[in-house]
């Protein structure tokens, strides 16, 4: 046998993660202008970084000959006071993939099971079989979690339940009571891991306190990143909230300097810039009522996003997406989520908006 085939069977049988096209790459396949090229395939923040993180990122530069602080003090400081928990029940990440990856690593193995949605975040599954854990999947909702089938798929193995609110790729969102009726249901000795990425993108009507519930439900995880809303998605920082007993254990499985000092320094500094963030989500609500508005001119269906990328019914979703990249456009196709008529697409700023909706009615027409 060779030294490959020697690897668990969990492992060979895993699909990695595919991220979306870079431009350069684009670019290089199809012989375009990078600079013309349009990106809305990652859900990336179109303003990027705010200038104070920017500043905190470059003071930072000239410290990168030494360790970053492993413990992240200042990051800590900054969330505890924002958030209203003590540092001890926050664990950093390399982004808010890497707490999910820490929480399987934590509580799953080769005997347990962790429960998720379907069309849920491809890392659910992807840390649970890292770990040789097994998946149980929970056949969606209109495209959202159904949060009844999914107390119902908890059993004497299972582990971590997985919930992403709002979900991605989908969009959709639970309602705070929801939750709160659903993790009184889950037994204490069941991991929930909040997923809540999007979270600064809800609506002032939609926004629920998950810290309040840490006290009542210490076997709650709430995962959130620096990727989406504050723009630092290639600096890779996010964190994870919970009891203090369960980040000690995600902190025993925590890689060390898991996450650079300049990371660290952009998101304490990007934290306080609450002006940044509130333009983020203006800009972000404007650009969806513009591919709302866009995708319904050409008649084709949508999920009601609460996020900040909006996903829409093409057909041949493979193909379209091939035109698409033909006219430098770059957006996501979700067939690897059992989703192979649908397309995913960032909010861009209005003229890339504009461009991909130009570009989608020359498609599809």
């Amino acid at each position: 046998m060779s030294l490959s085939g020697k690897a668990p069977d969990y492992i060979r049988s895993i699909h990695p993660y595919q991220p979306g096209k870079p431009i350069s790459e684009l670019a290089r396949e199809m012989g375009l202008d990078a600079s013309r090229i349009v990106k809305l395939a990652s859900n990336e923040n179109p303003l990027g970084m705010s200038q104070a993180a920017r500043d905190a990122m470059m003071a930072a530069c000239g410290q990168v000959g030494r360790y970053p602080d492993g413990n992240g003090f200042e990051l800590k400081a900054a969330l505890s006071s924002r958030l209203g928990v003590g540092p001890e029940r926050i664990a950093l990440g390399n982004g808010s993939n890497d707490v999910l990856d820490m929480a399987a690593r934590a509580f799953l193995d080769r005997e347990s099971e962790a429960v998720y949605s379907e069309y849920a975040f491809a890392v659910y599954p992807l840390a649970t079989q890292t770990v040789g854990a097994t998946g149980v999947s929970v056949p969606a909702r209109a495209f959202g979690h159904d949060l009844d089938a999914m107390a119902g798929a908890i059993g004497p193995r299972t582990r971590v339940v997985f919930i992403a609110n709002p979900n991605n790729p989908t969009g959709t969102f639970l309602p705070g009571s929801q939750l709160l009726a659903f993790l009184a249901r889950v037994p204490s000795d069941v991991l929930v891991v909040l997923d809540e990425a999007y979270t600064e993108y809800l609506d002032d009507s939609q926004r629920y306190d998950s810290m309040a519930w840490l006290e009542r439900f210490p076997n709650l995880l709430v995962s959130r990143t620096f990727s989406k809303a504050y723009g630092l998605a290639g600096l890779r920082v996010g964190y994870g909230v919970g009891s203090a007993a369960v980040i000690d254990l995600l902190n025993r499985v925590r890689q060390p300097f898991n996450v650079s000092g300049v990371g660290l320094a952009a998101a304490t500094a990007a934290l306080a810039d609450e002006e940044f963030l509130a333009r983020s989500a203006t800009l972000n609500r404007r650009g969806m009522e513009q591919l709302v508005a866009g995708v319904d001119r050409l008649g084709l269906t949508w999920i009601p996003s609460a996020g900040n990328f909006l996903t829409v019914r093409v057909g041949d979703a493979a193909a379209v997406n091939r035109r698409l990249l033909e006219r430098g456009v770059i957006v996501r196709p979700i067939g690897g989520y059992g989703l192979p008529e649908w397309l995913r697409i960032s909010i861009g700023l209005p003229e890339e908006n504009a461009a991909f909706l130009d570009a989608l009615a020359a498609v599809v027409a």
